[in-house]
């Protein structure tokens, strides 16, 4: 490996641990760049799963410290997350990429008129919501959102975001300390099954893991001090960003080339 590949690989996994830890979606940076550099899809996809555990347990660890994480509720959500991912996981073999990326788009593109919407749930979060016991509902929802999660990490954050905060009342900060505890569990068991099936290049995904530390840490320290509204409108020019390189407008892996 060159030390451009190095340099490339760090300072992407900085900008990546920033973007997944106050959003999502940066994972399409890491893996458009695991594959310029040579990777196959399916290892690219494997390999991420280093980096995003990392970037999660620095990013939990921070969260905990300010306070800031509801961890007998992360707990609750993650069980269902995590089995889902690793069904997910399973499936990911069999992915279509282009039908997915429009797809994820469409998907992307919705989230940002229904943050816009109902923007006093996404800042205040609803106290009532956050007392009750989670339903079967909700097991089912993050279930289904693990399966994502495991088939493939790009934009998992906003589904877990919309689940917490809508589902769960918690504001945006609060919710994201929950999010990235649960990527962190779920993604553990996701590893395992890539691990197994020889699709994980520990050389890429430990030293891209490098900067995805660097840019949680920062993103996660400052969370609080920036505020919901902050972090709602940072969403918002990322899920645009994302969405756009899904349709082929802009060509984020093209940027590495």
């Amino acid at each position: 490996m060159s030390t451009l590949q190095i340099i490339a690989l760090i300072v992407s996994g900085v900008f990546v641990g920033f973007i997944n830890t106050l959003a999502g979606g940066g994972t399409i940076i890491s893996l458009s760049l695991f594959m310029f550099m040579g990777l196959p899809a399916d290892v690219a996809n494997g390999t991420n799963r280093i980096a995003v555990i990392l970037q999660n347990l620095t990013s939990v660890t921070t969260f905990r410290q300010q306070k800031l994480l509801d961890t007998r509720k992360a707990w609750h959500l993650a069980i269902p997350t995590a089995i889902g991912s690793v069904v997910g996981a399973w499936l990911s073999v069999e992915i279509d990429e282009a039908t997915f990326r429009k797809a994820i788009g469409l998907v992307m593109i919705m989230m940002v008129f229904f943050i816009l919407a109902k923007p006093n749930k996404w800042l205040q979060g609803q106290k009532h919501l956050q007392l009750k016991k989670i339903s079967l509902l909700q097991i089912f929802i993050f279930f289904a959102i693990g399966i994502y999660g495991g088939f493939v990490q790009v934009g998992v954050g906003y589904f877990l975001l919309a689940a917490i905060v809508l589902g769960a009342g918690y504001d945006l900060v609060k919710a994201n300390a929950i999010k990235v505890f649960i990527v962190l569990i779920y993604t553990l068991f996701a590893l395992v099954v890539f691990v197994f099936n020889d699709k994980v290049n520990w050389q890429f995904g430990l030293i891209h893991a490098i900067g995805n530390v660097i840019g949680a840490f920062v993103a996660s320290r400052y969370a609080s001090v920036w505020g919901a509204n902050f972090i709602r409108w940072f969403i918002i020019v990322i899920i645009l960003i994302s969405s756009a390189d899904l349709f082929g407008i802009i060509d984020i892996r093209g940027m590495f080339s």
